[in-house]
């Protein structure tokens, strides 16, 4: 993280730092790896840095499992104890329906594409999570294993895009793989045998503040301050202009700086939005969306933000009162995309950022004695939006009772491809495993899905 301690408060820019003060700028808190040791991997990896789309992906993961029937696949004609007790309302799309709690979506459903065949084979949570954002499966002796926990074995689409481009975009200043919210015990976010160069930049969220591994260490309760943020930063960029102790510094570690202390710290100022837009987005996901789409706007190539929430709602996971956890869990959900469906058109972003919704898994087609529903890996709920794709359609079919796929069945693999043509990455694209094995990074027949091309 960067260390802007307090203790530094009153130095002036001609004061003394020490080596290990400069050397801490940067610093990944997970890895204890720099800024400046990334920049250096990009310069190692430069023929491969260069991206030949200005395009992005976000990933809204929802974590724990949405449930099918509650979202965008209600089954309204369903029996009693399979549909909806929600209900349903129609979409901008003739005969179309979405979940009761998504009235803003269902009016912006003609720029959406609904995969209602989306599927797998995992119904854990950890190896499901594994297969939906690296396109590759657990060994299948680990499917289902409720609890298990082996390590990542595969590099996630975002620590991909990242080795592919290069961790860090010079030009824009800012990082290629940003992750909201990593969620412990969960696999999936990470690089890997791609090794700590491609990790993502783990960032927290405030409706004021950056919160970010690549931030601070200034106390969370002037974390709001944005005025603390800003001349915090100020003071080290002059510093390093001004004070010679700075000189020793190599390239890298100079570049470093001038991305924290340039234009990535402006892509993460949330206040640099109009108050009224940043209302329509709403707040805690909201907000988290809206930086989402500042970061794409800026260059960042993929974002993951992990959707969750704790207490007697356990995120996604609906095994029980699944009534009272999507009435609180649903309408940010659809506040925050109808309202970054509408910004990004607005601001003709619709061709160049994609946006991903999904979680690890669906839900059991019949409510429990918990009033709940359990794990249920093959339907998952899967909307796309924007990317330059094909919108206004649904992909595939569930069966009448919302349990298989009945056509067109879509893999995690398919969606890692999809995103590939998005971020023009090549499908064939290989990188050699520590074994010295070229391993490919779309597991085996993934494809584009062809209805969005």
């Amino acid at each position: 993280m960067l260390n802007l301690s307090e203790s530094n408060r009153g130095r002036l820019p001609g004061e003394r730092r020490s080596r290990r003060d400069f050397l801490r700028v940067g610093t990944l808190g997970l890895t204890g790896l720099t800024l400046a040791d990334l920049l250096r991997a990009r310069a190692v990896g430069s023929e491969q840095s260069t991206p030949t789309k200005k395009t992005s992906v976000i990933l809204l993961f929802l974590e724990g499992g949405a449930s099918q029937f509650e979202t965008f696949d209600p089954k309204n004609e369903a029996p009693v104890e399979i549909r909806s007790p929600l209900g349903s309302i129609p979409t901008r799309l003739p005969g179309v329906e979405f979940g009761s709690l998504f009235p803003q979506m269902a009016q912006v459903a003609d720029r959406l594409a609904i995969v209602r065949s989306f599927t797998h084979s995992d119904g854990d949570h950890g190896g499901a999570a594994h297969w939906v954002k690296t396109g590759h499966p657990w060994p299948p002796e680990f499917f289902g294993k409720s609890g298990l926990r082996i390590k990542q074995l595969t590099p996630s689409i975002g620590s991909v895009v990242a080795r592919a481009r290069g961790p860090v975009h010079l030009q824009a200043g800012v990082p290629t793989y940003l992750n909201m919210r990593t969620i412990p015990g969960y696999e999936g976010d990470n690089a890997a045998w791609l090794g700590p160069a491609n990790e993502p930049f783990q960032v927290g969220t405030g409706n004021n503040s950056l919160l970010a591994d690549m931030t601070l260490t200034i106390p969370r309760d002037r974390l709001s301050d944005r005025l603390t943020l800003m001349r915090s930063l100020d003071r080290l960029e002059r510093s390093h202009d001004q004070s010679s102790p700075w000189r020793g510094i190599d390239e890298f570690q100079d570049q470093a700086l001038r991305v924290i202390t340039g234009h990535a710290r402006q892509a993460f100022d949330l206040t640099r939005e109009e108050p009224r837009l940043r209302e329509r987005y709403g707040p805690g996901l909201g907000q988290e969306l809206l930086l989402a789409r500042r970061l794409c706007e800026a260059g960042v190539g993929f974002v993951t933000i992990n959707n969750s929430t704790g207490g007697d709602i356990d995120g996604w996971d609906h095994h029980k009162k699944i009534i009272p956890s999507c009435e609180f869990l649903c309408p940010p959900l659809d506040r925050a995309v109808s309202a970054f469906i509408d910004d990004v058109c607005e601001r003709g972003l619709d061709e160049q950022v994609l946006l991903i919704i999904t979680g690890e898994f669906g839900r059991t087609p019949r409510l429990n004695k918990e009033a709940g529903r359990d794990h249920w890996a093959p339907i998952n709920p899967l909307i796309l939006a924007g990317g330059g794709l094909r919108m206004g359609q649904v992909i595939g079919a569930s069966d009448s009772h919302g349990a298989y796929p009945r056509e067109r069945p879509i893999l995690p693999e398919d969606l890692m491809a999809t995103c590939f043509h998005v971020l023009g990455i090549d499908q064939d694209l290989q990188y050699v495993h520590p074994s010295g094995r070229p391993i490919s990074m779309i597991h085996q027949d993934g494809k584009p899905i062809k209805e969005l091309l």
